[in-house]
């Protein structure tokens, strides 16, 4: 299990760097404050699905062992979408990427970690029908929140941080779809390595990325992140993919887990024939 904090392996040799990776050391310090403070804010979430996996012993195979029995609490935790366990709370959308019509009846926010597995899931089986069926016809619009675990994903925050710079450059999307797609790239990789594949993704999406790489040295989004994150906590989130359903008037219930694209289309038919 790798440790909490991304190693930079590239301190030792920073002198010897290979000209081709063209991180600056400022930016890869400000990444490393940004995942420093995330890991302590995550240090005091109450009831998270990983409190009680010790990543400084955990084995591999504990890990995956662990996944698999989530994977399956999640799966098969009863509930039923037309009688939510919870009354409607009010959410705020803070000022997130949203996709869809701003003006839809009906609003799906999701506290997501781009390491999650459930969220990868989520993202490549559910959405895109939810998209089909619900965003493009202008009946729901869609909101993301950040809730990187970073005791056991260590690269989850940096890929927000990433993404937040993408969005100041209004390809937030893009940016989204394109640290899912290439998750088992990304994941493995740490330091300026890390950093550089990341640069590689503004690069394919014509982003400026001189822009983009001042945005990571600054830490500019750190505030952003830290409050989706004590947010998600306030409402109740334990976990990733959490997802809250509803609009201002009515309130939103809550849905754990990345629940099958049905349990989404009962809740939502449901609201929208109210």
């Amino acid at each position: 299990m790798e440790d909490e904090n991304i190693e930079n392996k590239s301190v030792e040799n920073e002198n010897t760097v290979n000209d081709n990776v063209m991180i600056k050391k400022s930016t890869f310090t400000g990444l490393i404050v940004v995942i420093t403070i995330v890991i302590a804010i995550s240090a005091f979430f109450a009831g998270s699905y990983f409190t009680n996996l010790n990543s400084d012993e955990i084995t591999q195979s504990d890990l995956n062992a662990a996944i698999a029995k989530l994977e399956s609490k999640i799966e098969n935790r009863p509930q039923s979408p037309s009688q939510p366990n919870t009354q409607p709370i009010n959410i705020s959308i803070d000022d997130d990427p949203m996709k869809g019509n701003s003006n839809a009846p009906i609003t799906i926010i999701e506290f997501s970690d781009y390491e999650c597995p459930f969220c990868g899931r989520f993202y490549e089986n559910t959405l895109p029908l939810i998209e089909e069926n619900y965003i493009n016809t202008g009946k729901v619009n869609f909101v993301y929140r950040d809730f990187p675990i970073q005791s056991i994903h260590p690269n989850a925050a940096p890929a927000a941080m990433a993404a937040e710079c993408a969005d100041d450059q209004d390809s937030f999307w893009s940016f989204h779809d394109m640290i899912f797609e290439n998750k088992n790239t990304w994941a493995e990789l740490d330091g300026a390595d890390l950093l550089n594949e990341f640069e590689q993704y503004a690069i394919t999406l014509g982003l400026d990325t001189k822009e983009f790489n001042a945005c990571l040295e600054s830490g500019k989004h750190l505030d952003e992140i830290r409050n989706d994150l004590q947010d998600g906590q306030n409402y109740g989130i334990t976990g990733t993919p959490g997802f809250f359903i509803g609009n201002d008037n009515s309130g939103y219930i809550m849905v754990s887990g990345a629940k099958p694209y049905p349990i989404f289309e009962e809740i939502l038919d449901e609201m929208l024939a109210q």
